[in-house]
């Protein structure tokens, strides 16, 4: 049934439209929760060539809501790449030359195993049996994964948001593992405001009487209003103020007068609404609270004493931070003090500020100094490590 297409709809939680790689009970996920997860399965897109000294590998992070389908057609959506304007044969991240691989997260929905994934114990979804997972989960289940490519060190490692906060993981967790780094719009961990956002969004779900206490899908339900209302939270803070007024202002949707309702009269509240129901169809409630609550206990120094440079004591790896000036989600605030850190752990890092007002989502968009500033990076790193143009 149309409830039941995202996650559900054509086995994209068992059996993904994309290659997937299954560990059995003799190779179980260590979780931070304190138990073990078994079997399990990464779904994930490849683009390009592993080379034979297997040297150009660029692993891609995704954010929040995003999945391993960063340069082909979504088989959901069957929308482009939500990076394809990065990545490809002959652009920045040019899959001439380098490998690039893109895994869907551990608590996903679109393959990897997630609370819509078929818990082999029951013959039901996971639901809220799944343990709870974190961005080190996510890492840990990741390295199996470039284990499995028979990658000893990845030349590059790049996301925003939540992809970036994988990208620090990586670099703090497998420094050996990680030639270069490129962590975008993200932060070291999650701040009390944007902790409270994603409880709003939480709050909203389960509060839909279709959610079923997370057994929905054993009831023939999905809690589309509220994972509505919750994306729509989340979406405003994805966008800058100046965005907002530039693209919206106080227009008002299709109509010459105000109605004296609560009909969608401007055109941010029918934006809003259209981005809630869009999204519903693609991803998974519960895989929402998953994938927030592994944002929210995020605190990369909290994992190492309550010192951030701690976290990158002795590191090799070369870093590029980026930051937006109209992001309020993650300002530049935090991505200096992940700079400051590493400059007293002794790293190699470069900073880049950009001057935007498309707030946090700049990072998805065509956005020329942000290609610029990860053309350079990359071309930089490649030099050294002796990889050919």
């Amino acid at each position: 049934m149309a409830a039941l297409r995202a996650g559900r709809t054509n086995n994209e939680a068992d059996k993904p439209s994309s290659p997937v790689l299954r560990f059995g009970p003799d190779k179980p996920l260590k979780l931070d929760a304190g138990t073990l997860l078994s079997p399990f399965q990464i779904a994930y897109q490849t683009y390009g060539t592993l080379n034979d000294a297997r040297s150009n590998a660029i692993l891609v992070c995704h954010a929040l809501t995003g999945d391993q389908h960063v340069a082909n057609t979504n088989p959901v959506t069957g929308k482009p790449g939500w990076w394809e304007v990065l990545i490809g044969p002959g652009k920045i991240i040019d899959t001439n030359r380098f490998f690039v691989i893109c895994s869907n997260v551990i608590g996903g929905c679109l393959g990897s195993t997630g609370p819509a994934s078929t818990n082999p114990a029951t013959g039901k979804p996971y639901g809220l049996d799944l343990p709870i997972i974190t961005i080190r989960d996510m890492v840990r289940a990741q390295q199996m994964l470039i284990d499995h490519f028979g990658i000893e060190k990845l030349f590059c490692v790049l996301g925003g948001s939540m992809g970036g906060m994988q990208v620090l993981e990586w670099a703090s967790s497998y420094p050996e593992r990680v030639f270069s780094a490129l962590p975008i719009a993200t932060g070291a961990r999650h701040s009390s405001q944007n902790i409270a956002f994603h409880e709003v969004g939480r709050q909203a779900v389960m509060a839909d009487p279709d959610w079923h206490g997370g057994k929905y899908f054993e009831n023939g339900k999905r809690p589309e209003k509220g994972l509505a209302v919750a994306r729509m939270a989340a979406h405003i803070t994805y966008l800058s103020e100046a965005a907002l007024h530039r693209k919206f202002g106080r227009n008002l949707q299709d109509r010459e007068a105000l109605t004296f309702g609560f009909d969608a009269d401007f055109q941010i509240e029918s934006y809003l609404r259209h981005q809630g129901m869009t999204f519903v169809d693609r991803f998974d409630a519960n895989s929402y609270l998953y994938m927030t609550r592994s944002m929210d206990y995020f605190d990369l120094a909290a994992d190492h004493g309550g010192r951030l440079a701690d976290a990158f004591a002795g590191t090799k790896t070369r870093f590029c931070l980026v930051s937006f000036t109209s992001d309020w989600l993650f300002p530049t605030e935090e991505s200096r003090s992940i700079v400051h850190a590493l400059n007293a752990a002794g790293a190699s890092v470069s900073f880049v500020e950009i001057e935007t007002d498309r707030g946090h989502d700049a990072f998805l968009l065509d956005e020329p100094e942000l290609f610029a500033a990860i053309n350079g990076f990359i071309g930089s790193a490649a030099r050294a490590r002796g990889l050919s143009a």
